[in-house]
């Protein structure tokens, strides 16, 4: 493989259009890669920005460095930093070159202005410019001083920003290249690219050339290519992005005091996890620390059920293939999964299993499923319940807030269950009903609830009070996996076996001594049985917040 520096220099050097995003940390960094970019800009704006502080070289030097180095170990392509004006003369120049090169940074962009410098945007034309023998000493000293001949040394013309024109723009530019400049960046703060272009045609490709174009940033990227243009920088556009969502997610938080609204329209930790190679660290450890670790969990969803009370919506597919906000039920279970790192996904399906076409799932079938309930299609994937299995109906629509809660449970088992349903059953309440041995208190630290009896859809006890609703998913983890495929397999023995359901299963260890812990919830869930359902799961996935209630 190339080294950054080589790669840096091939896009300089090249036939195409290249193109840099701004990055100013590791993980943007990382970000930019993983999109798709050759290569990153490294802002002193942005930089200086995520630091806290101005763009007037208040980091040093040292500081920037440190960032940088971050950003150049979490990633494989070229970095061309920003490196405002060498922070000083050209013995600063010298150093600073040998420090980019030890840490992998592929080339340095210098600026003809004085140290301190300011930002080209406040008062360019206020801003006085470096003298023109002085700055190629500079660039004279960048090339002596690098070890890697493909280091690449970027000259930053800022006659254009000064107001100084188009002569002084090229009479700058044709010196810095004669002092060895590798490529000359071409800066405007013009909101259009007529200046930029008029040097472009000037400058007629004697060495690569780079544009900015923040300002003119509504000129099509065709007439880039038509001037010849060898990198365009997109050069503070991330740190914006995050800055926006930054302060709309803090204001929503501290308005509402609470991260109901916002927690589905934010990348979820798994996701920082995956970006920081978190998956590698494991790998290692088991590896080299050769000792026990957590496993991965896994998920086992339930989708057999035609769904016959959605007439003509599911007579061509399962209730779970249903589209619901444009995506399949089952889709969004999928793709929830996934974000809590859930990688290991098993379908067990039933009605139409040739419609469920959801990559990256393992797909069994219940052939009998139209003569069996819920526990004979589970049953079909005893073998996939582990360590950390995750078992869900395949109708559930859910915040992901619950699952990360469930994942997080080190009960044996652990069953969800909504305590907004508080009153006695009567033999008209549909729904996979409970009791529990204490109720849900609504407090910070909620109770330490087990279950006592699954009420099955009647009013089979009217004495009892119901708890709250299982609402069809639960969690199976170290012992628990033993003990579930032994109360399988006592129930399998049973001759009534194919009319059971996931709740007699649960029964059946409460029977046996290990009642399943309570995981209680208030709402922000829904289970999909009929057209009425639907119309509430649509605006369900449109953040519209929906609680069961009888």
């Amino acid at each position: 493989m190339k080294s950054k520096a080589a790669q840096l220099r091939d896009l300089l050097t090249g036939s195409v259009l290249n193109f840099l995003m701004e990055a100013h940390n590791g993980l943007s960094a990382k970000i930019v890669e993983e999109a798709g970019f050759a290569g990153i800009w490294a802002s002193g704006l942005t930089m200086s920005a995520g630091l806290g502080v101005r763009d007037n070289n208040e980091a040093s030097w040292t500081q920037v460095l440190e960032v940088l180095e971050f950003m150049s170990d979490a990633t494989t392509i070229p970095i061309l930093v920003d490196g405002d004006t060498g922070y000083g003369d050209f013995n600063s120049v010298r150093r600073l070159v040998k420090k980019l090169e030890q840490r992998g940074v592929a080339g340095l962009c210098i600026e003809d202005k004085l140290f301190p410098k300011t930002n080209s945007f406040i008062k360019g034309e206020t801003q006085p410019l470096a003298e023109i023998e002085e700055f190629s000493g500079k660039i004279k000293a960048a090339k002596d001083t690098q070890q890697d001949s493909n280091f690449c040394v970027v000259a930053r013309v800022e006659a254009l920003i000064a107001g100084w024109g188009l002569q002084e723009a090229m009479r700058r530019a044709e010196a810095y290249h004669a002092a060895g400049a590798d490529a000359i960046l071409i800066h405007s703060k013009k909101k259009d690219a007529g200046e930029i272009f008029e040097f472009a045609k000037s400058w007629d490709g004697r060495a690569p050339l780079i544009i900015v174009p923040t300002m003119y940033y509504s000129t099509p990227t065709e007439q880039f290519r038509a001037h010849k243009v060898s990198i365009v920088i997109w050069a503070n556009h991330l740190l914006r992005a995050a800055v926006s969502a930054m302060q709309q997610t803090a204001s929503t938080i501290y308005k509402e005091e609470s991260l109901m609204s916002v927690e589905d329209h934010m990348v979820p930790v798994q996701e920082i996890f995956r970006l920081q190679k978190a998956e590698e660290l494991i790998k290692a450890e088991e590896k080299y620390l050769k000792s026990s670790f957590i496993k991965q969990p896994n998920a086992i969803i339930l989708a057999a059920s035609r769904g016959s009370e959605l007439g003509e919506l599911t007579q061509a597919r399962p209730k779970a293939m249903l589209p619901v906000g444009g995506k399949p039920i089952l889709a969004r279970l999928v793709e929830d999964f996934r974000s809590h790192n859930i990688r290991d996904i098993t379908v067990v399906a039933g009605y139409r299993p040739e419609t469920i076409n959801i990559d990256g799932i393992e797909l069994l079938h219940n052939p009998d499923f139209e003569h069996s309930k819920d526990l004979a299609t589970l049953a079909c994937a005893l073998q996939k319940v582990k360590d950390n299995t995750l078992i869900m109906y395949g109708d559930l629509l859910l915040r992901r807030y619950i699952v990360r809660d469930l994942l997080e449970s080190d009960a044996p088992i652990t069953i969800v269950v909504d305590s907004n349903v508080r009153q006695k059953i009567t033999d008209k309440v549909k729904g996979d009903y409970v009791v529990c041995n204490v109720p849900d208190d609504r407090s910070i630290f909620r109770p330490d609830a087990h279950l006592v009896k699954c009420l099955n859809n009647a009013a089979d006890n009217p004495s009892l009070q119901a708890h709250g609703q299982w609402i069809g998913a639960l969690l199976v983890s170290g012992t628990g996996q033993e003990l579930f495929k032994e109360s399988i397999k006592r129930l399998q023995s049973r001759p009534d076996f194919s009319t059971l359901s996931v709740t007699d299963l649960l029964d059946d260890l409460v029977a046996v001594g290990h009642p399943p812990r309570i995981m209680y919830v208030s709402g922000n869930w829904l289970d999909v049985n009929n057209l009425p359902d639907v119309e509430r799961a649509s605006a369900f996935t449109q953040g519209v917040t929906y609680q069961r209630q009888l």
